[in-house]
């Protein structure tokens, strides 16, 4: 159980601009305000990752994301209901252009995670929302799985990191294109007793 005093703090670097480092249902992830673009642009050069590519955003509730929903269709709304909360990242589409552009990169649609995770939903409502979920590590390296991986690949450089423990998944969310059904990056989900 993660710390009250903890998710204050967390929230205090979101909010004045910072980047912070957390757990989600399988690897520790970099996370800072999406609608704050110095950050994430410090964020993508944490990473040494470009723009381009688009960004994760993670939320506690589907208030957060209902400009997005808005113009689903009833039976792309149950898929997102069969799937979330949970480690399934989706790409919606943002015909309104409610998500700013160094979020979604050079694609129309936004990849999107309702999580279930204790911390992230503490997190995200605390910050009132959405928050950046990408994972931490330097493009092209393996993902952190542990606090101390976290330190050590970006030593001083983060504002803060939010203790706690991974779920149940082994890798990456998996993410699938909501208007194709396409599985865009699969995942597998492992019991710890089997680790």
């Amino acid at each position: 159980m993660i710390g009250d005093w903890c998710i204050r703090r967390a929230c205090w670097n979101v909010l004045a601009g910072g980047v912070i480092a957390y757990p989600t249902e399988s690897v520790w992830g970099l996370g800072c305000d999406p609608w704050d673009q110095a950050a994430v642009e410090r964020l993508l050069s944490l990473k040494q990752r470009s723009w381009k590519q688009g960004l994760i955003l993670v939320a506690s509730r589907w208030r957060h994301i209902e400009p997005l929903l808005a113009s689903l269709k009833p039976d792309q709304r149950m898929r997102l209901q069969a799937s979330w909360p949970g480690p399934h990242t989706w790409l919606l589409p943002d015909s309104g252009s409610w998500i700013p552009p160094w979020i979604k990169g050079r694609h129309s649609t936004v990849a999107i995670r309702l999580s279930a995770h204790p911390g992230i939903v503490s997190l995200c409502d605390a910050t009132g929302g959405l928050l950046v979920s990408t994972s931490a590590n330097r493009s092209g390296a393996a993902p952190a799985r542990t606090n101390l991986q976290v330190r050590l690949a970006f030593r001083h450089q983060l504002d803060y990191i939010l203790p706690g423990s991974l779920g149940y998944v082994t890798g990456p969310s998996q993410i699938c294109d909501l208007q194709t059904g396409a599985i865009i990056r699969a995942s597998q989900s492992l019991d710890r007793s089997q680790k």
